[in-house]
């Protein structure tokens, strides 16, 4: 069996190992990810495994091990693959059993043929998902995983992505020459190279690569592939991931992190250009993949790649800074969050500080601020989202870069985000909701198809005068939707499906907003810069790299954090709301007593205390009477309603 570094540059080696030892026994599936999970587990190892999300394709070597950070945009149909086949030498008539699982093309050499009539022949599903990277990433996530990463590669001399005269990457017995290469891949189809290759012939379709790709240019088609991203100008690889266990456990817009092996073997499109040819020749009524959903199924390798996972796990965050997992009671995640938690009041203080310098002078509204960006759905009660809060910060200034500023410091602050600028066109004309498309077959994004944890920042300050058209209503429906459900409808034709979100929704605007808010705070400006990209660019570069992290590590953390309430302190909460009640009936609702024990609940926290005091209860009543009082006075000032 390989040793040493072969399990990062060989693992089907490592594979093929375990799989020559035990057989078709089915416990050389576990000890194969036993054995990588052991690797992983290793000093430093995860660091060593080159990652798509850095790593141009072309430096990848194929057939090597790797690791993605992800979303899941779409869940294809499952497909069946041969995860034992048998193939038979012309010759000698020997007989050797390969695996085909981890594969898409099968290894057969150039004496061999497939035995698809073998009674050792074993036929499995696995599940493909389409994967993009993390919608919204912010650049600063990207720079830290970077950093941290210490794979070195350079480009791979056994491959390059333009190239599609090699069939076989890895298998040295096969020697194919390119005089060669037309018999020899006629043959492989013959003989089913493809582990489950579609036979013309026969009535049930066994596929490792699903159905028939093709070479865009080979399709004719005026526009180019759209690799699917939710948001416009995202970059970096979309992946064909292959799961083979547990897929049940993730769902549509989950964020994971993968480690499996690569594939981006020319011969998939070779093969697939011939099968779309053979399948021209059939019957119209048996072949059932149109060529739209043949070119989205299985593009080319060398644009949209496949993994072959090994091990999946499912990211509470992207935050680069701190431990992936924050649940688990591992002494060093507990040694961690201790610590930091030990620092908390500073560094919550000098955010503070420096989130009143963005907001141009206002401590309130940074205050309310803070809570915001900690703020999360912690459960829902039928319906109803128990924790989100979304702010209106209304009072912002028309035709200004302040909205733009502010947006890019929230930026520096948060994993990821996505700024919506509302103006009448984008309503009328972008694609916010993500829809099926039956001729496709897939599930085509639109802008609030986001991963849970984004910061989506919407601009109404660029809001004009105008009509909103049919698209429009829809758009605005669908964020005010997103605001007070924390879901958003995906549009299925026929009928719409709920996907449950949680997304932090902040609205900058100059009146009250279109938009429903969990709280709208004014901007009191106490300044007015001249030059106010001179004046973001400089509160930015004023603050230290190292107190730039313990903002972005407190805003993270302090969402995964337990909170609770004791039998005492709602007790005195429910007195002072009947007394408030009391002394004036019109002065509080139950919606603000909700409301009230939301900015309590993240005041809290913010503070690092898990428990509401007396003291944070009446922090938070004397932060909504200053909100509320300066919207008084604002409305009085202007003498129409905020």
């Amino acid at each position: 069996m390989p040793c040493g570094e072969d399990w990062l540059s060989h693992p089907l080696g490592i594979v093929q190992g375990f799989f020559a030892q035990n057989g078709v026994n089915p416990d050389w599936e576990k000890k194969v990810i036993e054995y990588f999970k052991e690797k992983l587990k290793e000093n430093n190892a995860p660091k060593w495994v080159p990652s798509l999300n850095e790593v141009p394709l072309h430096y990848l070597k194929p057939n090597s091990f790797v690791k993605f950070r992800c979303m899941i945009q779409d869940m294809f149909d499952p497909e069946f693959y041969m995860a034992v086949y048998e193939t038979v030498n012309r010759n000698t008539k020997a007989r050797v059993l390969h695996f085909g699982k981890y594969r898409d093309v099968a290894e057969c050499g150039p004496q061999q043929e497939v035995d698809l009539n073998s009674p050792r022949t074993t036929t499995l599903e696995r599940q493909t998902f389409y994967c993009v990277p993390v919608p919204g990433e912010s650049m600063w996530v990207k720079e830290a995983y970077i950093n941290a990463n210490q794979a070195r590669v350079s480009p791979s001399t056994s491959y390059t992505p333009s190239r599609h005269k090699r069939s076989y990457e890895d298998d040295e017995d096969m020697d194919l020459q390119p005089n060669k290469q037309k018999d020899q891949h006629a043959g492989a189809r013959q003989t089913g190279s493809v582990g489950g290759l579609q036979w013309c012939g026969e009535p049930k379709r066994l596929e490792t690569e699903a159905s028939t790709g093709q070479q865009l240019n080979s399709l004719n088609l005026s526009s180019p592939f759209d690799l699917n991203f939710p948001l416009p100008g995202e970059k970096g690889p979309a992946c064909l991931v292959k799961v083979y266990e547990d897929w049940d456990c993730f769902k549509v817009n989950d964020v994971l992190e993968l480690y499996g092996i690569l594939s981006v073997d020319p011969v998939l499109s070779i093969l697939n250009n011939d099968e779309r040819d053979a399948s021209s020749l059939l019957d119209p009524m048996e072949c059932t993949d149109t060529a739209e959903e043949q070119r989205v199924h299985s593009p080319p390798a060398s644009l949209v790649p496949r993994i072959h996972v090994v091990l999946a796990h499912k990211l509470q965050h992207i935050n680069p800074l701190l431990p992936a997992c924050l649940n688990k009671e591992e002494s060093k995640t507990c040694k961690f969050v201790s610590s930091f938690m030990s620092e908390l009041s500073p560094v919550r203080a000098e955010l503070l500080g420096f989130l009143t310098h963005a907001l141009l002078g206002d401590s309130l509204a940074a205050e309310y601020l803070i809570l915001h960006l900690i703020s999360t759905v912690y459960t829902r009660r039928d319906i109803l989202p128990l924790g989100k809060f979304t702010i209106n910060l209304s009072g912002c200034p028309r035709n200004s870069t302040f909205t733009e500023h502010l947006y890019r410091i929230i930026q520096h602050l948060v994993p990821a985000s996505f700024r919506l600028q509302m103006t009448l066109e984008n309503m009328n004309h972008l694609k916010l909701i993500p829809h099926k498309d039956y001729t496709a077959n897939r599930l085509v994004s639109g802008l609030l198809q986001l991963p849970n944890n984004t910061s989506l920042v919407i601009d109404e300050t660029l809001l004009e005068q105008g009509q909103l058209d049919t698209p429009g209503v829809h758009n605005v429906t669908a964020l005010s939707n997103l605001i007070t459900w924390q879901k958003v409808d995906y549009d299925f034709s026929y009928h719409q499906m709920e996907f449950p979100c949680n997304i932090n929704v902040f609205i900058t605007s100059e009146g009250r907003s279109l938009l429903p808010a969990d709280c709208q705070i004014h901007l009191q400006p106490q300044l007015i810069p001249p030059n106010m990209e001179e004046y973001m660019n400089s509160l930015l570069s004023a603050l230290l790299p190292s107190v730039l992290n313990k903002f972005r590590i407190y805003l993270t953390l302090l969402r995964f954090l337990d909170y609770s309430i004791s039998d005492e302190i709602t007790k005195a909460v429910e007195d002072d709301f009947v007394e408030m009640r009391k002394n004036d009936p019109q002065s509080i609702t139950a919606d603000d007593l909700h409301q009230l024990l939301i900015v309590a609940r993240f005041l809290s926290l913010s503070a690092g205390q898990t428990t509401l005091s007396r003291e944070r209860w009446l922090r938070a009543k004397q932060l909504e009477s200053l909100r509320r009082t300066r919207l008084q006075q604002q409305k009085c000032v202007n003498g129409n309603e905020l």
